[in-house]
């Protein structure tokens, strides 16, 4: 019975849609510059190791040295460079395993200075900055993409850029620029965030306003969840998979100050794993979850804050709830199954994913050094319907990913699990076993039009083991 509902499903799809088996979809690179206050915290200097590893994945616009509140008057451009010049040395080792790493010399031109003054102190009138301009330069580009302002320190050069942008545009040209903008900053890391969150009402902006450890959610980068193997996040395992034995890019990332990576989620969901989609921060990713709403100020804390905390304007994309229960490795039987203990939080959403993203850090890092034959790549999950389909009320839908493949001939691993924060039916929805290439979902019944989000990891059995995933959205219609 199944068998036949399943070739009466996929031929309905075949009728309704062009295009009926999904393989690897064209991505489109995402633009990128970044804000970083290197040498306030050896964290910047570790996500600028791993971003170079991405160089052919993500298109990086410009590395803009800045302040913070942790570094009040000084910027160091040269830390960058070193960092790039080692970058150099393993690129045509990286160059045998994927296509696209951008030449040295593109990158060292790309390093720009923003202001030497702590936030707002370097913002006004005559106050542009080479990387202010860059900014404005690299937005007024014919180029339809956004442009992702990755803030890992403070935020003035960006917020110097919109003030030209104010003084010198027509009302129309400024707000053409500004809705290009997309801004993922770590925290409020001086006092030019919210002037700019209340000048521009309308720019994209993710962040987690207030305390800056306590109530983020970017700090799940780094946080030891109880009851998990936090291994690869130990120094242990940072030591053994990045910075020794793994080439001269590998030797340069430091040693963990305060935290590991604190930086790193901002740029983390521009990567194109099959999960990351950054214009819908609501639907989860690499990067954590995020939704839309104006932050009740009586509730933000403000204990470990040097920067000031203001009440919020308007509504901004920040913290959201995931209610999380991992899948665990299981030596007998069925190999993956769900653990008996649930975790609900803001970190949640973000590392929920940790592993994954650690182990794909770990496996780029091999390619600085290791050929194509020994190195290990990512599984290439591969649909056999397509990504957004319509079904009704209580029916019994199919979800294949038998054509996906690895390109060392690994075996594969498969898990399908819903999503219920991204969607909008957020009922536990059933399948069986969860770790097959094909599932039987059936429809929740409903009397509203709702959304679920089904996501597929495919994993490889290499060492280290790497995941690609498909996020499928079906829409239930009322009966």
């Amino acid at each position: 019975m199944k068998d036949l509902l399943s070739v009466a499903f996929l031929l309905g799809l075949m009728a309704s849609s062009p295009i009926a088996l999904i393989g690897q979809p064209i991505q489109q690179k995402h633009r990128v510059i970044i804000l970083t206050d290197i040498e306030a915290d050896p964290d910047d200097t570790q996500s600028l190791v791993r971003l170079l590893l991405y160089a052919n994945q993500i298109d990086i616009q410009g590395f803009i040295a800045t302040t913070s509140c942790w570094l009040t008057s000084e910027i160091h451009p040269a830390s960058i460079r070193k960092v790039i010049r080692a970058y150099g040395k393993v690129r045509p080792n990286l160059l045998l395993h994927e296509k696209g790493f951008p030449d040295e010399q593109v990158l060292l031109d790309l390093i720009k200075e923003g202001s030497a003054q702590y936030g707002m102190l370097g913002v006004g009138e005559g106050k542009e900055t080479e990387g202010s301009n860059w900014i404005i330069q690299e937005l007024e580009k014919e180029d339809e993409r956004p442009l992702w302002v990755s803030v890992w320190g403070g935020v003035n050069t960006l917020a110097q850029a919109l003030h030209t942008i104010r003084k010198t545009k027509s009302k129309a040209e400024a707000a053409q620029l500004v809705s290009k903008l997309r801004v993922y900053t770590i925290s409020d890391q001086d006092d030019s965030g919210i002037w700019i969150r209340n000048n521009f009402p309308a720019l994209f902006y993710i962040v987690s306003p207030g305390d800056h450890y306590g109530s983020a959610t970017w700090p799940g980068v780094n946080t030891i969840v109880p009851g998990l193997d936090n291994r690869t996040i130990s120094n242990n395992w940072l030591a053994a998979n990045i910075q020794q034995g793994h080439g001269p890019l590998g030797a340069q990332y430091p040693d963990v100050a305060w935290g590991m990576e604190g930086d790193t989620p901002a740029f983390l969901s521009l990567i194109p794993n099959g999960l990351n989609d950054p214009e819908h921060p609501e639907w989860g990713a690499w990067g954590g979850r995020y939704e839309m709403y104006q932050p009740d100020f009586s509730k933000t804390k403000k204990g470990n804050s040097i920067v000031e905390i203001a009440p919020e304007t308007r509504a901004i994309w920040t913290n959201a709830i995931d209610r999380y229960t991992p899948y665990v490795p299981k030596d007998y039987g069925r190999t993956l199954r769900k653990d008996t203990t649930t975790y609900t939080g803001y970190k949640e959403t973000l590392w929920r994913w940790r592993d994954d993203f650690q182990n794909d850090f770990a496996g780029r890092m091999d390619w600085c050094f290791q050929s194509y034959e020994k190195a290990n790549h990512p599984p290439i999950p591969v649909l056999s319907q397509p990504e957004k389909f319509t079904v009704k009320s209580g029916e019994e839908f199919l979800l294949d990913a038998f054509n996906s493949t690895d390109p060392d001939d690994d075996n594969l691993t498969f898990l399908w699990f819903h999503y219920p924060e991204a969607g909008s039916y957020q009922k536990e929805v059933k399948m069986g076993a969860e770790n097959v290439h094909r599932v039987y979902v059936t429809a929740p019944v409903v009397n509203q039009m709702e959304t679920i989000h089904m996501i597929l990891k495919v994993s490889d059995k290499g060492t280290p083991s790497l995941s690609r995933y498909k996020r499928v959205i079906v829409t239930v219609e009322p009966k």
